[in-house]
């Protein structure tokens, strides 16, 4: 296990009492270690620490708050909207997304890909709490930042289409999802680290298939049948992030009734876990 830092309270001016005020996003008390503090969090992932991985959040929240590091502070308040949805924590997942969509303003990121990329956590956010159509809204302007600033096939497009049609399912859009999936499931195919999300779009498929067009589709065996055979090739790198992929597809297999291939996937996910 990681050892937990010894934590304080922030100590930076306040305006109201409550919040926290600064003085310009230029003139920081000094700065957080992003590439750090990024890098021992993956740390806390490859061995499922989730409560550390947490506490060490809200520490370097503080600290940044503490030291006026507007620009740190986006990514934290970034890396929180994925911490607290992932565990079901609505009302920390949406002060995070309040927070970091202020910030990127304040500091002038709207308009970048930086800015684009905590739009779509925050629009993934309100995807995952009954929100689709605000979700939808931040998802097109982050798209067409992309569009601009990106290849169409870089990796982040291809999350944000799949975000994006998780979104359009919610709503009933299942053609435009359809065109989607396949679109982000295309671009992760050529990519070397791309197995495990590409799996995941063909889980997201089976899902989306079955909404749509009812639990006999056929197209629901063909879709589980390719996540299998990417996720059981020697195409992704066994690490923490596959251990994380295969607990959250496993739940998927066993909704549809594949219940040895769910239990592979768990096991494989265990043994990362106990020897991480």
């Amino acid at each position: 296990m990681l050892d937990p830092f010894d934590y304080k309270e922030p100590s930076c001016p306040l305006s109201d009492g409550k919040k926290f005020y600064y003085p310009s996003a230029d003139d920081p008390k000094g700065e957080i270690p992003v590439r750090r503090i990024i890098d021992r969090l993956d740390r806390y992932f490859e061995v499922n620490d989730v409560k550390g991985a947490g506490e060490y959040l809200r520490h370097w929240e503080r600290e940044a708050k503490e030291l006026c590091d507007l620009r740190g502070e986006i990514t934290i308040q970034s890396e929180l909207m994925g911490y607290c949805r992932k565990q079901g924590d609505e009302a920390g997942a949406t002060a995070a997304v309040e927070r970091g969509l202020e910030l990127i303003e304040r500091v002038g990121i709207s308009g970048e890909v930086a800015g684009a990329t905590v739009m779509l956590n925050a629009a993934t956010v309100y995807k995952t709490f009954g929100r689709p159509r605000e979700a939808l809204e931040l998802y097109e302007k982050a798209s067409a930042i992309y569009r601009e600033k990106l290849d169409p096939d870089d990796e982040k497009t291809a999350g944000l289409f799949n975000n994006s049609a998780l979104a359009l399912c919610d709503i009933g859009e299942f053609e435009k999802a359809e065109e989607l999936f396949v679109e982000a499931a295309a671009i992760m195919a050529t990519k070397q680290d791309g197995a495990c999300d590409e799996a995941v779009t063909y889980v997201n498929m089976a899902h989306m298939y079955e909404a749509w067009r009812g639990a006999e589709s056929p197209e629901i065996a063909p879709c589980l049948d390719t996540a299998w055979e990417i996720l059981t090739s020697d195409k992704p790198a066994r690490n923490g992030y596959f251990a994380f992929v295969c607990t959250k597809c496993s739940p998927s297999y066993r909704h549809f009734g594949q219940k040895e291939r769910a239990d592979r996937l768990d096991a494989d996910a265990k043994e990362i876990y106990e020897r991480a």
